[in-house]
C-alpha cells in the first residue's frame, strides 16, 4: 500500500501530538513522585544544620533548626520550619496546572500575616523526582521592591528529597543559603506555627 502525502502529514502529527502528551505525563509524574516522597513524611519532624550560608543568614547560627512535615493532602503540603524559638514560617508546596508551587507563609506571634508573606515561585521545567526549583514569581517581585527588598527580586528557591535528605536552598547573586536535615532521625515534634491550628 502506497502512503500518499496526506497519510504521511497525518501519522506525523499523530505521532507528534502523542510524543507531546507522553512528555506532559512524564513531567507530571516526576512532579508527583518528588512531590509524593515529601508526602511519606507527613507527621513527622527532623532537625537540620546550615551547610551554606554568610553573614546574611546569622540568625540561624547556634538555632535549633526543624522542619515539620505537618499537613497533607493530594495536592498540598504545609511544611513549617522552625528556627529556635522564632515559629512563623511555614513552606506551603502546592500541586498546580502546570507543576508545583512554592510559598512562604510568615505569620507574626499574634497569628497576622506578616508584610512579607507567601511569597515564592512556580517551577519552570519538570525537574527530577528528587530536586525542584522554584524561580521567584511577579507577585513576589512586588512585594520584595514594596518592602525595600530588591535584592531578593532574583530569588530561586530548590528542595531536594533524597532517601536520607531533606535540603531547602535559596539561590540568587551573591547568596547560597542552604539547610539539609537528616531524615534518618525524626525528632520530637515542634509546636504549632504561629497563625496555624
Amino acid at each position: 500500500m502506497t502512503i500518499t502525502p496526506i497519510n504521511t502529514a497525518i501519522s506525523v502529527s499523530i505521532l507528534a501530538s502523542s510524543l507531546l502528551s507522553f512528555s506532559s505525563l512524564a513531567a507530571d509524574d516526576i512532579q508527583n513522585q518528588y512531590f509524593d516522597a515529601l508526602s511519606a513524611h507527613c507527621g513527622k519532624a527532623y532537625e537540620g544544620v546550615v551547610t551554606a550560608g554568610s553573614s546574611a543568614d546569622d540568625g540561624f547560627s547556634g538555632k535549633k533548626l526543624v522542619m515539620h512535615v505537618r499537613e497533607c493532602s493530594d495536592t498540598e503540603l504545609k511544611v513549617p520550619f522552625h528556627v529556635g524559638d522564632d515559629h512563623s514560617r511555614t513552606w506551603v508546596i502546592t500541586k498546580t496546572d502546570n507543576g508545583l508551587r512554592l510559598k512562604h507563609d510568615h505569620r507574626h506571634q499574634d497569628g497576622t500575616e506578616d508584610k512579607v508573606t507567601m511569597y515564592g515561585g512556580d517551577t519552570a521545567d519538570s525537574g527530577t523526582v528528587t530536586q525542584q526549583s522554584f524561580p521567584v514569581d511577579a507577585e513576589s517581585i512586588a512585594n520584595f521592591k514594596e518592602n525595600g527588598l530588591d535584592q531578593s527580586v532574583t530569588n530561586v528557591w530548590h528542595m531536594y528529597i533524597e532517601p536520607n535528605t531533606f535540603t531547602y536552598r535559596l539561590t540568587r547573586e551573591s547568596r547560597d543559603f542552604r539547610v539539609d536535615f537528616d531524615l534518618t532521625k525524626p525528632v520530637a515534634l515542634p509546636p504549632t506555627p504561629w497563625g496555624h491550628e
